[in-house]
């Protein structure tokens, strides 16, 4: 049976300013006291799953067991079509122990080589844990193409370098707000809403 979050703290378990950012803006509405695990000092525990969800499963339970706090947790990344869905849930990882994300964009573009199919789809998990252990989780996806060089200094991580389906510039190029409206983290959201608070 779902569980419906009830108002009040929630801890968003990241250390990434960016993902903090727009989670925040997303739960606003929602009437959730929002606090980060890097603001609260709680560890980054290591991301040992084999998919999105089962990482931000990882995250939300570390997150809500050491806060004594439901935590909602935020896994993603960039698949690309002729790497296999790399670099997928070791995105982070390509960007390097100082999350040099220029380097691991260069890094997608040599690895794809100047031929072939430039396609690649942004993939969210979001998953909601209690510090009972319950949790709740939902995915979100939107496809698009790579190009190079990357364009844009708006957002963070790959999105300099990705376009969306249907649109002609880099998720680097557009504003928060408009990429907020249908990212893959909106998406995800979307499916999370009948788990929050009625919006206040």
């Amino acid at each position: 049976m779902q569980r419906v979050l009830a108002p009040g703290r929630l801890v968003l378990a990241t250390h990434n300013p960016g993902k903090v950012v727009e989670l925040a803006e997303l739960l606003g509405p929602h009437g959730l006291d929002v606090v980060s695990a890097g603001d609260l000092g709680l560890p980054e525990p290591e991301e040992t799953g084999m998919t999105f969800i089962a990482n931000a499963e990882l995250k939300a339970l570390a997150a809500a067991t050491a806060s004594g706090l439901p935590a909602l947790a935020d896994d993603s990344g960039l698949c690309v079509d002729v790497l296999g869905g790399a670099p997928g849930i070791y995105s982070a990882r390509w960007a390097g122990a100082t999350k040099d994300f220029a380097a691991a964009m260069a890094k997608v573009n040599t690895a794809m080589g100047s031929d072939g199919p430039r396609t690649a789809h942004f993939i969210c998990a979001l998953t909601l844990a209690w510090p009972d252990g319950h949790v709740e989780s939902v995915e979100g996806r939107v496809d698009g193409r790579l190009v190079w060089p990357p364009r844009g200094d708006n957002g963070f991580g790959y999105d300099p370098m990705f376009v969306m389906d249907g649109k002609s510039r880099t998720f680097g190029e557009i504003s928060r707000d408009e990429k907020e409206a249908d990212n893959h983290r909106a998406r995800a959201f979307r499916l999370l809403l009948p788990l929050l608070p009625a919006r206040g």
